[in-house]
């Protein structure tokens, strides 16, 4: 059994709740829980209507999500650009019909297309590895792509991210080889995307009550475990002062950064599941992105 690393109260960002359960936790940015997995908002209620929507929940998460842009932005508003983290089941259920509706771009990184143009499917999960009911159930969980077609675009090769000015993106492989965060160096705002979750997503317990712990990536859809610690020693090197991931809740501050440390340091013992499938052989995508996956 992996080792927790609990995070407490004097780690948890502050935030603002609206009525539709949208929680904002900075000036431009917020998110909201989608059942098992959050989606994020970047920018300005009070701004000019230029926001930008990160990652898209659940097939069931449509209405919700264009309620709490609404609300947020306006009535009839629609984003510069949906950017997506990687393009697992729990992140582009609605992405079809809100691309669709809003005829806007969809950006990904580059390894991570062949996901979202309905070209490969994701490697088999790994049930046993977590200790819980999410986890047991993970099989049931859809391989299969999504096609949003024309709307997709390969994210800039100069890191920026389109219709996020100051931002970059990284290439955080491991639970997907195109996975990706997002990165404000003027305030050290990080979106992590599932390269770190900051809560257990194993256990049906976990999710419900979103204690505040630091995880490596979602271990039963995380099939290439050396690219994932890399990608956590990335993050912790860039020493963040806020963390929103896919799962769990924002959490910032000093304490919060020597608990990202440690994990880092200490990945194999906490976060790999050891003598699992993906442990010993990781899934690695060839060079077209999805020789291994389908």
């Amino acid at each position: 059994m992996a080792t927790q690393l609990p995070l407490g109260p004097q780690d948890l960002a502050a935030i603002s709740e609206t009525d539709d359960g949208t929680k904002a936790f900075a000036p431009d940015l917020a998110y909201r829980r989608l059942s098992i997995v959050n989606v994020i908002f970047y920018g300005k209620p009070s701004g000019n209507g230029e926001w930008v929507l990160i990652d898209a929940g659940l097939p069931t998460s449509e209405s919700t999500i264009v309620e709490c842009a609404e609300n947020r932005f306006g009535e009839n508003t629609r984003p510069a650009a949906i950017v997506m983290t990687h393009g697992h089941f729990d992140h582009v259920g609605s992405l079809e019909s809100l691309s669709r509706r809003w005829d806007v771009p969809v950006y990904a990184h580059s390894l991570e297309l062949p996901y979202l143009r309905g070209e490969a499917s994701y490697p088999p999960a790994d049930p046993p590895v977590g200790g819980g009911a999410i986890a047991l159930l993970s099989p049931l969980f859809p391989r299969s792509p999504v096609d949003v077609g024309t709307r997709l675009k390969a994210l800039p090769e100069d890191g920026s991210v389109p219709g996020m000015p100051g931002w970059k993106w990284l290439h955080t492989p491991g639970h997907a080889p195109g996975h990706i965060s997002l990165w404000r160096d003027s305030d050290r705002t990080l979106i992590a995307g599932d390269a770190i979750v900051t809560t257990g997503q194993e256990s049906v317990y976990e999710v419900l009550t979103q204690e505040a712990e630091m995880h490596g990536p979602p271990r039963y859809l995380t099939p290439d475990w050396e690219s994932a610690e890399q990608s956590v020693r990335l993050l912790a090197a860039l020493e963040p002062d806020l963390i929103i991931s896919g799962h769990g809740k924002p959490v910032q501050g000093a304490h919060m950064r020597a608990t990202l440390h440690r994990l880092a340091a200490e990945f194999g013992e906490i976060a790999v599941p050891q003598g699992r499938h993906y442990d010993r052989n990781p899934a690695k995508p060839g060079k077209s992105g999805n020789d291994v996956y389908r």
